[in-house]
């Protein structure tokens, strides 16, 4: 079975009210990590600041203010193809409110693949990405920009990568599903029961 297309909207939840745009200026020299304590393990992760500086910026904004904690892994979604690879979605606390959405950055701008370990934005349509991120098992680079195809082939904003912890968020992708959804398109992909994020903090 090939892989199905992806307008995966299925990779992006949340909205709400908004705060004022950030104003995040990396600094130079080694790429920022993250480290986020799950209910599952540990997952440190590396973020490509300097070729995905927009997304970058916008997930250590939401990493600074502590959005993350409380938040879940709620949606592991397995590829038919490959029961064992796929994608672990998770986002900020409900109660958490999203800053402004960010501008696209594509993969053909920043080079970047969804390649296995990639960390990635989700979102609707371009320019609607806030807080909703997601992590590949497995290489699943029809999540890339494909300007060959029809319609949204602007592909997802990858920004960094998984460097510590790829069995926790494989254990993630393994999670009974089943979870309620209000998304026909994401049925079965749901966490039944979804994994916390305890603490995100820069490493």
């Amino acid at each position: 079975m090939s892989p199905r297309s992806i307008p995966r909207r299925s990779l992006v939840l949340g909205a709400g009210l908004v705060m004022a745009a950030p104003q995040i200026v990396l600094a130079q020299g080694a790429k920022p990590r993250v480290t986020m304590a799950t209910s599952q393990g540990t997952i440190v992760i590396e973020l490509e600041d300097r070729k995905a500086p927009l997304t970058s910026a916008n997930f250590l904004r939401y990493v600074d203010a502590k959005a993350y904690d409380g938040g879940s892994f709620f949606r592991a979604a397995r590829n038919d193809w490959a029961p064992t690879e796929g994608t672990i979605v998770a986002q900020p606390s409900a109660k958490i409110r999203p800053f402004p959405p960010i501008r696209h950055e594509s993969t053909i701008k920043t080079g970047l693949s969804h390649v296995h370990g990639t960390i990635s934005l989700g979102r609707f349509a371009p320019g609607t990405a806030t807080s909703t991120f997601f992590i590949c098992l497995g290489d699943q680079t029809f999540l890339d920009a494909r300007p060959d195809q029809p319609g949204d082939n602007l592909g997802y904003a990858a920004f960094g990568k998984v460097v510590s912890g790829l069995s926790t968020a494989q254990k993630i992708l393994a999670l009974p599903t089943g979870g309620e959804t209000k998304f026909a398109d994401q049925k079965d992909e749901w966490l039944k029961k979804p994994v916390i994020i305890e603490t995100m903090r820069r490493a």
